[in-house]
């Protein structure tokens, strides 16, 4: 007798029918209108759309930085509606890695602190700690800058940094706003590159929004929002 099929795991990030609605003087402006997503961990999605669709608002939700008005978001087995400020907080430190269009360095802070700024929430470094630190840099190319300044470096170099400091705490959803927005298409065709490639490194779940089409057709998955709903991104 043959034995019942396995069921799929859950997805690590679930968005069910997320509506985000904001109040203004006008009335209420409503920018999700019932999300979707189901996503695991090893995926890399790419997600585009017109400034003002909302991207920003999807990544900020899925990342614990804002709240649903009304529907089902459960990121990593955690329904975040669960969690005080204080516990979102810690939540999103130990699972969940940022990368923005500004790379937010420390200017007074070598590339090696800058990287491990994550890890000071509430213990201290330890030498395997720099360690992994290191262990990132040196696979994103920085082996001979850890000593030198943000100032020091170019746009690109400073990105990359920012990379290996959403990295340090080993999160399971990666989420980038914009990551090559400020940087010139060379350096932001590596700075592609090398999400794609650490998200499968390390296993991570990534999503990236990003007004650049050719970033997002080297995804593979390209979602587009459109009148506030995520659909698969329309071919050329």
């Amino acid at each position: 007798m043959s034995s019942p099929a396995q069921s799929q795991p859950e997805p690590d990030l679930i968005l069910d029918s997320v509506i985000r609605d904001y109040s203004t003087a006008a009335g209420t402006l409503s920018i999700l209108r019932g999300v979707d997503l189901g996503l695991r961990r090893g995926e890399a999605v790419a997600v585009t759309g017109p400034s003002g669709s909302g991207k920003s608002t999807l990544l900020y939700i899925a990342g614990l930085l804002d709240h649903a008005t009304s529907g089902t978001v459960c990121v990593l087995g955690t329904d975040p509606a669960t969690l005080d400020e204080p516990a979102q907080a810690r939540f999103r430190n130990e699972h969940i890695g940022f990368v923005f269009q500004e790379h937010h360095l420390l200017p007074q802070c070598t590339v090696l602190e800058n990287v491990l700024i994550p890890l000071l929430a509430g213990r201290r470094i330890t030498a395997s700690d720099e360690q992994r630190a290191a262990a990132l840099l040196e696979q994103v190319g920085l082996k001979d800058r850890m000593a030198h300044r943000p100032a020091q470096l170019s746009g690109g170099e400073r990105q990359r940094v920012a990379v290996c400091r959403a990295l340090i705490n080993e999160p399971e959803l990666l989420l980038a706003d914009e990551p090559t927005g400020n940087l010139d298409r060379t350096t932001a065709d590596a700075i592609g590159s090398l999400l794609l490639d650490l998200t499968r490194d390390h296993n991570v779940l990534l999503i990236c929004v990003t007004h650049s089409q050719e970033l997002a057709a080297r995804f593979p998955t390209h979602l587009e929002l459109r009148d506030g709903r995520l659909v698969p991104a329309s071919r050329a």
